[in-house]
């Protein structure tokens, strides 16, 4: 917006003149222009909150007050990702994408705008302009390691599992205890065939953070190897997130076709027909 329409009018009546006539009385109000200033940072703060409330699950409060906020000022990048942030959780995905277009006219140096794009077009499966945004973002943010995660993970939906591994390595050379890519390391190499190296991603990604899908990877690993260990980490994987129980659920965490297969005998093992009935009672 134009100076001269950011200036919203707040009516205040703080002082009045009465003019008296014999017949008519007329009250003349006091205006008060906000300075531009003042505005902009009234705005960031709107901003602000609304980013809180979207932390906190109110995202439906949280997408009028991040509209209010451009509504005030709409000369500001971070108030646009903040409203597409807040549209994505409302999945008003297009509105998002004509938010961070906005955003990209304002800088389009900014490598979030690009990241926060990627993860739009990937919930609408528009896997290659995904990709295309992650590379343009990376290009202007080189250590954001995390980006170069989702790279790697668009390139395992895409099966070219050693390109997959070369982002994660990436990743990983950035930041060492992300064991997130660590463990999608393990899913390549799984389908790769590679499963010693599957089972050294898998063992590394558990001993920084014990989470139920390495866990239940790892599992799925040692079938064949040693099956009472095999039956003891899928026992612990599924009491952490029962979700993985589900095909469909990890498939949406990209557990590729070959160790789908081996999950799927290992949960035919008598041995975890409690863990799995309880499991498919809490599934979500």
């Amino acid at each position: 917006m134009k100076k001269s329409i950011l200036k919203i009018i707040f009516f205040s009546i703080i002082s009045s003149h009465i003019f008296i006539s014999e017949s008519l009385k007329a009250v003349i109000p006091y205006y008060y222009f906000p300075e531009t200033k003042s505005l902009q940072k009234e705005s960031l703060s709107i901003g602000k909150q609304a980013y809180q409330l979207l932390y906190f699950g109110q995202i439906k409060d949280s997408l009028n007050l991040a509209k209010l906020a451009i509504k005030i000022n709409n000369t500001n990048e971070t108030l646009w990702t903040i409203l597409a942030e807040t549209q994505i959780a409302n999945k008003l995905y297009d509105d998002a994408l004509v938010s961070l277009k906005n955003a990209q006219k304002i800088n389009p140096k900014m490598g979030e705008i690009y990241f926060a794009k990627s993860t739009i077009y990937l919930k609408q499966s528009k896997i290659k302009k995904a990709k295309n945004s992650l590379l343009s973002g990376i290009k202007i943010l080189p250590e954001n390691f995390k980006a170069i995660f989702q790279l790697g993970n668009i390139y395992l939906m895409e099966k070219n599992y050693e390109k997959s591994i070369e982002e994660f390595d990436k990743a990983i050379k950035i930041n060492k205890d992300y064991w997130q890519a660590i463990n999608n390391k393990g899913l390549a190499y799984f389908e790769l065939n590679k499963i010693d190296l599957s089972i050294i991603s898998f063992k590394k990604a558990i001993y920084i953070e014990e989470n139920a899908e390495p866990l239940l990877a790892l599992a799925s690993c040692l079938k064949n190897k040693d099956i009472n260990k095999a039956i003891f980490f899928a026992k612990k994987a599924l009491n952490k997130e029962p979700n993985y129980v589900d095909f469909d659920y990890r498939k949406e965490q990209l557990w590729g076709e070959k160790l789908q297969i081996s999950t799927e005998k290992l949960f035919e093992n008598p041995q975890l027909k409690k863990e799995i009935l309880i499991a498919k009672t809490k599934i979500k």
